[in-house]
């Protein structure tokens, strides 16, 4: 009990922690499920980000080589004298230009010594030495193509906001310098419209030529950043041009991003875009946030019903100690009470009929007693023997401490059998009605204990309906005993033998005695209160139940059943308890009985059979005896209950050294006998009359002389 409470505990104790253990291991899993899956997401973003900036920053700068290949077809072949003298007409069309391109601040015409022809900004152009800016260095040593310089500033006497230039070699006729076509770009226009595409919390673009030099960006910077070619991001797009995202923190501002980048086709410079990697964590913390609002309530929730659980069970366990203390406590008084309570019923029957058979006796010594009167008197003293024999096998089969026969027999025409006994016993106005089994129905039972048992049921009917009603017995299948665990079922089934009656009922606060011996509500004299105990130790010591179903004022129902076996058995043979005494014609008989009155008893009635007989006081003297010569006896009749060896183990070595000679057991109780049977030996039980005693002595001879006969005829 303490080991299943213990369990039970335990058990509650790990369903607390897998009430955690699991959702957390579920919500560790999930966590990385989801930041895979919101990683995924963002690069997606950030590749569709990629593929519109990217396309704007193309077409951008298309359109601004589209515009200088314009601006080369208008002035190619053109001397510089021209282009100054055209330089009103030159200025307005830069001017119309720039104006159709918001992105475009001015454009430039240069000499090849760096001075100003035309620009779309003012008329006439400074006298102003551009030759050191980077966008007209680059094609001084030769043609390069298009050229992105890096963001300027603008010079003074101009003004306005940053810039970087785009520009192109101006040639001669005969290939050579003369001079640089520019058009200088807003860093802004890319900011703003980088800014209107990434409205995502930590987003960022950024423009920028393949040296690293970041010519525009969002979010933007309050400081100029310089290219350093060692710095990762730099280095990534110069050697990947190829689409590829990475996670690096930026060294311009420090934050680390998931970036991507991608070259323009034909121009040295790149577009990127990403997203803060705190933005992504933010975006998974809230999902898991999400799932957090219900899953840890419901975690916590029943984590404390748990709690409670075991808290109540820890409690329920010590309150059902306390009582089981108490209760043991209680135990000594009960069984003195139930000690008291058998032995005032046993000793009030015993002496009842020790009284028949006291003045039987003292009736018989008195002198000139009339012969019928003598005769009336021993069948008197033989009749409450008999009676006592029953009492105590009453006893003995409800304490489930008597040594069953059991045989194959069918229920179904057993009850047939006893129906006119039992008509007899009830009386004449109460129906019987005989409810037969739809199949034949074996069982491995005491067949005189089962007769007994429906007898004692059908009589406490009786007295139930005060000898007028209907009873009903009735024989049929069960799968199953009423309120016994799976485990102990029978494989085949059950036999139910059920007694219904039509009598008041059982009041309710009886119905838990109705099994207790010498229990009964009937009148003084009128009965022993052993009748259904012996049905219910006959049910528990067979192996079955007895159950119980009553209603007051509507009559009883109680119904036996028997474990069901396969296989069909034979028709028991009535018991020839009066058949006549057998002679012994010269029979030896070994008598084996510790108890003196009984053993002296014993060996002059059969002496008085016939018999010739030996009589020791146990089991020792016994083989002594045999050792001397076994052939001088042809049975061997001793008692179970010895000091030393028991009878049983007395027969057992017998059958080991003389396995011809028979062995007869006699018990008036044996735990060995109540527990395993009688050992393949037959039992005769006491008390016993003479008649039995001979009979059994008969059989066992007879056995003895048929192997002796058939080898004589061999």
């Amino acid at each position: 009990m303490q080991t299943a409470q213990r369990n039970s505990l335990r058990l509650l104790q790990w369903m607390m922690v897998a009430s955690l253990a699991l959702p957390l291991a579920l919500f560790i899993f999930t966590s990385a499920v989801s930041w895979i899956s919101i990683r995924e997401t963002a690069d997606r973003e950030i590749e569709r980000a990629l593929d519109v900036a990217h396309e704007h920053a193309l077409k951008v700068f298309e359109t601004i080589d589209r515009s200088l290949s314009e601006m080369a077809e208008i002035i190619r072949d053109v001397p510089d004298a021209d282009i100054v003298a055209r330089e009103q007409s030159l200025h307005l069309r830069l001017k119309q230009l720039v104006a159709s391109l918001p992105q475009v601040k001015s454009v430039w015409i240069f000499d090849a010594s760096g001075h100003a022809l035309v620009n779309s900004l003012v008329v006439p152009a400074a006298e102003i030495d551009f030759s050191d800016r980077d966008y007209f260095k680059a094609h001084t040593a030769g043609d390069i193509g298009t050229y992105i310089g890096e963001a300027l500033t603008p010079r003074p006497p101009y003004q306005g906001s940053a810039f970087f230039g785009v520009s192109r070699r101006r040639p001669r006729e005969d290939g050579g310098f003369a001079g640089v076509l520019q058009a200088s770009l807003f860093p802004e226009y890319f900011e703003n419209y980088y800014a209107r595409i990434g409205r995502e919390p930590g987003s960022y673009f950024a423009l920028g030529r393949t040296d690293g030099a970041v010519l525009a960006r969002h979010p933007t910077l309050d400081r100029d950043v310089r290219p350093d070619s060692n710095a990762p991001i730099e280095k990534i797009a110069a050697d990947s041009p190829t689409t590829r995202l990475i996670t690096v923190a930026s060294p311009a501002d420090g934050i680390e991003r998931r970036l991507g980048y991608r070259q323009l086709a034909e121009h040295p410079i790149y577009v990127g875009a990403g997203l803060e990697t705190s933005a992504i964590r933010a975006r998974w913390l809230s999902t898991m946030s999400q799932h957090l609002i219900f899953g840890a309530p419901a975690t916590a929730l029943l984590f404390a019903l748990l709690g409670l659980a075991l808290r109540r069970t820890r409690h329920l366990y010590v309150e059902a100690e306390k009582r089981r203390v108490a209760e043991e406590a209680l135990k000594p008084g009960q069984r003195l009470e139930a000690l008291g309570q058998l032995t005032g019923g046993v000793a009030h029957d015993f002496n009842n009929l020790l009284t028949v058979i006291r003045a039987s006796v003292d009736l018989l010594r008195r002198p000139d007693l009339p012969e019928p009167r003598r005769l009336r008197y021993i069948e008197a003293i033989s009749d409450t023997v008999t009676r006592a024999a029953k009492l105590t096998a009453q006893l003995l089969a409800f304490a489930r401490r008597q040594a069953l026969k059991p045989e194959v027999f069918e229920v179904g025409r057993g009850v047939q059998t006893l129906a006119e006994m039992i008509g007899t016993l009830i009386g004449p106005h109460i129906e019987i009605v005989i409810l037969g089994p739809e199949e034949p129905c074996f069982v491995d039972a005491d067949a005189g204990q089962f007769e007994t048992a429906i007898i004692n049921m059908a009589v406490n009917a009786r007295d139930a309906m005060e000898g007028r009603g209907r009873l009903t017995i009735a024989v049929g299948m069960a799968a199953s005993l009423p309120n016994a665990a799976p485990s102990s079922q029978h494989p085949y089934g059950y036999v139910a033998v059920s007694v219904a009656d039509t009598g008041g009922g059982i009041p309710p606060d009886q119905f838990e005695r109705i099994f207790e011996p010498f229990f009964t509500t009937k009148q003084a004299g009128h009965g022993t209160g052993l009748g259904l105990s012996q049905v219910f130790g006959f049910a528990k010591h067979s192996g079955g139940e007895v159950a119980v179903a009553s209603e007051v004022g509507k009559g009883s129902t109680f119904t036996l059943f028997l474990p069901r076996t396969a296989g069909s058995g034979r028709s028991r043979q009535t018991p020839a308890a009066d058949a006549p005494a057998v002679s012994g014609s010269g029979m030896a008989v070994l008598v084996v009985e510790d108890n003196a009155e009984v053993g002296r008893f014993t060996t002059d009635a059969l002496a008085e059979l016939g018999y010739a007989t030996r009589l020791v006081t146990d089991a020792t003297h016994a083989l002594e005896e045999l050792a001397v010569d076994p052939d001088r006896f042809d049975a061997v009749f001793t008692d179970v209950m010895m000091p030393g060896m028991t009878g049983i183990e007395l027969a057992q070595e017998v059958r080991r050294r003389y396995p011809e000679l028979p062995v007869l057991l006699t018990s008036g109780y044996s735990h060995m006998l109540s527990t395993h049977g009688s050992y393949g030996f037959e039992l005769l039980q006491k008390p016993y009359s003479i008649e039995q005693l001979s009979l059994v002595l008969y059989r066992a001879g007879r056995r003895k002389l048929k192997p002796a006969s058939t080898a004589a005829s061999s």
